[in-house]
């Protein structure tokens, strides 16, 4: 069975932020998150949708971009507002849901089921 890819990108320009990237549809779905991954539970960051990118991208790195994390996840739950999902990477795994609000995404650390 193949897994979905994510990569978490540590990407220095324009301005210091990551981009999470989930491998879905034959794309990365990706969103900037200025300040990373929450480590904590029930902390909330920012996470803003930016435009697919393709698979190719998955491992990219240059200059201004390197790989914070990478590895496969699975997703548990998903509504229109919603999508709960575990990042299986390099160090272990975290699960996460990302939350729509009315005009971007909060991504929140949550508690293992």
């Amino acid at each position: 069975m193949d897994r979905p890819a994510f990569v978490l990108h540590d990407h220095r320009r324009p301005r210091p932020h990551f981009d999470l990237r989930l491998e879905e549809g034959g794309v990365l779905r990706s969103w900037a998150v200025p300040r990373g991954l929450p480590t904590g539970l029930g902390e909330n960051r920012l996470a803003v949708a930016v435009p697919d990118h393709a698979l190719e991208h998955l491992r990219y790195e240059d200059e201004h971009k390197s790989i914070a994390d990478i590895g496969w996840w699975e997703e548990h739950n998903r509504t229109a507002k919603r999508i709960l999902f575990t990042l299986h990477g390099r160090n272990g795994s975290t699960r996460y849901a990302l939350i729509r609000t009315d005009s971007d995404w909060l991504i929140r650390k949550t508690k293992e089921q």
